[in-house]
């Protein structure tokens, strides 16, 4: 698909039926949140009228792998494998001028008081932008990183951020150490696949911008800021430009998170805007937290992650499932094409060793439906002995936002669940023929 805005994606999902308008005024605070989670896994929602407010919102622009894999243009079994081979052949952007770019059609001063900011749960400490890109140039290389981070507002000037241990905190710390405030943008209202590229599973000094571009298959146009040194997406409804302080903490939190449960309040670092920019007539873009939006984003670039890093030692890999039940994170489930019966233990070791965030991973053959979770668990009560097909690995680096973690470190399991080498006929499906081919309506209302 040609798809590179959030008002194009948001015409697909209209002709789709997927996309429904709300508008019945609704409160930023619960409300617009409370009405997008029924609607989760059903529609994507735009609410016209946010009281207060003369910008729309919408929420819910990439629920499903269909719609996923329909803005990357293949099935859905194939995303996690396209976003593989998109991380492993990055194309440079091009840079457009302002006159050419929809996003610098408004210039004024920062004042966050004027956006639908929404506060999505009960105990939050306030408004959060939760779907903007995040972007920063390291200080000694200069080469972009591009990232997502809740970012709450403090004043109509400041956001507190949260940095897990990942590129763009060790960005800032470089930053911190020369006692240089690090440039900051935020980008708000683009479509799935640079939200999706905002999460890719690559290396320090790699330019997220450019596996987006080689998912559109051409050369994503940026623009360049006007107070600080860096490039956005030409057609984002709304950037924010300013400096990440050094030495400044304020406190930010608490935050309903992607486990749907809630993490403290503690002091984090502070943005300081100096502009913003936007379309005529923007549309605000907001993730509730926890939803399969959430899920998505999150762990479908993490899937053609740990796809890439498991094929590095075992070849015979075939494709991932990070699991939604486990939010996309913490379960994955590997599909072996197994030619020699150590792989799905080194499959194992890769996966965890290699991903903070994978707690649990099951190791499937290929008759197997990974993506139908009847199927994964017929394999693991049919083909699975604990004392020899379970790998534990206790005190493991996991993600700081798992409410189980101890500080961070998890204990970790695979299951190898599949069929000995030579014993297929022992372990093989019941199967009937012709079956496949029975449509149901021929034989209940046909001759």
């Amino acid at each position: 698909m040609a798809v590179k805005s959030l008002r194009s994606w948001l015409e697909v999902l209209q002709q789709q039926n997927t996309l429904k308008v709300v508008n019945r005024e609704v409160d930023h605070r619960f409300e617009l949140s409370a009405v997008a989670k029924k609607a989760d896994g059903f529609y994507a929602l735009k609410f016209n009228h946010v009281r207060g407010f003369n910008i729309p919102v919408v929420t819910g622009i990439a629920h499903s792998r269909e719609l996923i894999a329909w803005s990357l243009g293949v099935q859905e079994e194939q995303v996690a494998e396209r976003f593989a081979w998109a991380q492993t052949h990055p194309l440079q952007c091009s840079l457009v001028a302002s006159a050419q770019a929809p996003v610098k059609s408004v210039i004024s001063q920062p004042n966050l008081d004027v956006i639908p900011i929404p506060v999505h749960h009960e105990k939050d400490g306030g408004a959060f932008i939760t779907a903007g890109l995040v972007i920063a140039k390291d200080p000694t290389t200069g080469i972009a990183n591009v990232s997502i981070h809740r970012l709450q507002v403090l004043s109509s000037r400041h956001l507190g951020i949260l940095m897990l241990p990942r590129h763009l905190n060790q960005i800032y710390h470089k930053a911190e150490s020369m006692q240089q405030p690090l440039d900051i943008a935020v980008a708000i209202g683009v479509d799935p696949i640079l939200l999706l590229c905002s999460q890719a599973q690559v290396p320090l000094g790699y330019d997220e911008f450019t596996v987006a571009s080689a998912l559109y298959g051409t050369p994503l146009q940026l623009v360049k800021c006007e107070t600080v040194d860096l490039e956005v997406p030409a057609q984002a409804e709304i950037v924010f430009e300013g400096h990440l302080l050094p030495e400044i903490r304020e406190m930010e939190g608490p935050f309903g998170e992607f486990p749907k449960t809630y993490t403290p309040a503690y002091p984090k670092p502070v943005i300081e805007l100096t502009a913003v920019s936007s379309r005529q007539s923007p549309i605000y873009h907001t993730i509730v937290p926890a939803t399969y939006e959430h899920f998505r984003i999150g762990g479908i670039p993490r899937e053609g992650g740990l796809l890439t890093l498991m094929q590095r030692t075992v070849s015979a890999v075939k494709s991932v499932n990070f699991s939604v039940g486990a939010m996309q994170r913490f379960h994955a489930i590997v599909s072996i094409d197994k030619k020699h019966d150590d792989e799905p233990r080194k499959a194992i070791q890769a996966a965890l060793t290699g991903s903070q965030d994978i707690k649990h991973i099951v190791i499937v053959d290929k008759d197997i439906d990974i993506f139908n979770p009847e199927d994964v668990e017929w394999a693991i009560a049919t083909r699975v002995q604990a004392a020899q097909d379970v790998i534990i690995i206790p005190d493991a680096p996991g993600n700081t936002l798992d409410p189980s973690a101890r500080r961070g470190i998890s204990d970790k399991m695979g299951i190898d669940a599949t069929v000995p080498l030579g014993q297929t006929e022992r372990f093989a499906k019941i199967q009937v023929p012709g079956q496949e081919r029975i449509r149901l309506d021929d034989y209940l209302y046909g001759r």
